[in-house]
């Protein structure tokens, strides 16, 4: 099952994202996120071994233990597709952004940061806010809207839609 966070920069997703992957996991649910980073961004801590080869100029590196792994790879074109493809074991997964994409979607409106949605009304399952619904554009006014803090009726209400 895979699901949309979106939202406006400091709206709130990884927030909601941090708070819907508790109540997911309270149900039993393996739980993955995928985030898309429009810069560049640094894979590793810098100092430690892995970083000090990428930096030496490995293209990828990758380091294990009996619990966990951590693989860096240097590839063009990389696609949330390929990145879904890296979680076959995942119950649910999250994208976090993605406006455009056409998987179910949420999107987070924060009163003071955004006065309106930005994705269309009808790419949009729900919105989750601080504001009145009455505050939103007539277009949004069929969709369900929750409070920041409802985590278990979203959960519910994403689980009814991806369950079908």
């Amino acid at each position: 099952m895979i699901f949309i966070v979106s939202g406006v920069k400091n709206s709130g997703k990884t927030t909601l994202i941090e708070k819907l992957i508790g109540e997911f996991v309270s149900r039993g649910l393996r739980t993955a996120v995928i985030k898309h980073d429009g810069h560049d961004f640094e894979a590793d801590v810098p100092g430690t071994d892995s970083w000090r080869h990428q930096k030496a100029g490995a293209y990828g590196t990758s380091i294990f233990s009996p619990h966990r792994y951590f693989i860096y790879k240097q590839q063009p074109g990389v696609t949330q597709e390929d990145m879904i493809k890296a979680f076959p074991e995942a119950d649910v997964i999250i994208l976090e952004g993605f406006k455009e994409l056409s998987y179910t979607k949420i999107e987070v409106v924060r009163d003071g940061n955004s006065q309106k949605p930005v994705c269309p009304a009808d790419s949009l399952a729900a919105l989750v806010t601080d504001m009145e619904k009455e505050q939103f554009p007539d277009e949004y006014s069929e969709l369900p809207v929750y409070g920041l803090e409802d985590i278990r009726n979203i959960t519910d209400y994403i689980l009814n839609i991806l369950q079908g």
